[in-house]
């Protein structure tokens, strides 16, 4: 079984309960699915889940080189030395990242409003990137982003490979 979940802000990639957040268990009422991969309390987007041991783990292993298509919203307009930076691999401390896939593009047609709202600054401007990665350390994104000077205001996670977001509504999952 594979599912494919539109994970909203501010859930939790668990079934567990939690105290402060929601789960994935207040969404999803199917016995013996796992999360392949997470998605960070505060990113929104495509989450897949399956009941599946080996395809779980050939989805969310770096070494199967599944790339994760996320749409960004970053805080200022991105220089083209940032973007560069990005498709090299940035020097995070910890690692250096894979060299990534990045380009500009307009805000993602029919997105749904975030709850709560980005905060905005009305003295700097906001874009929209689309990032592929391989890999998918923790708050990866974020941190790449922040060491160009761009600040990830919201995180998408649009694709896994060829399975995308696409007629699913945040909330909702389908199984394929």
């Amino acid at each position: 079984m594979l599912i494919l979940f539109n994970k909203p802000y501010g859930v939790i990639c668990q079934f567990s309960p939690h105290e402060k957040h929601k789960t994935l268990k207040d969404y999803i009422a199917l016995p013996g699915v796992y999360a392949a991969g997470r998605l960070d309390t505060d990113s929104e987007g495509l989450l897949i889940l399956t009941d599946d041991g080996r395809l779980q783990h050939r989805i969310s292993h770096p070494r199967y080189k599944e790339f994760k298509t996320y749409w960004v919203q970053v805080e200022g307009e991105p220089e083209e030395q940032a973007l560069a930076a990005l498709r090299r691999g940035v020097d995070l401390g910890d690692f250096i990242t894979q060299p990534a896939e990045v380009r500009r593009m307009d805000e993602p047609a029919g997105l749904w409003p975030r709850t709560p709202p980005i905060r905005e600054r009305k003295a700097i401007p906001t874009s929209w990137l689309e990032l592929k990665i391989s890999e998918g350390k923790n708050r990866q994104v974020r941190r790449m982003t922040a060491s160009v000077g761009l600040p990830t205001l919201r995180l998408i996670r649009y694709a896994v490979g060829q399975h995308t977001l696409d007629g699913i509504a945040p909330g909702v999952w389908q199984q394929l």
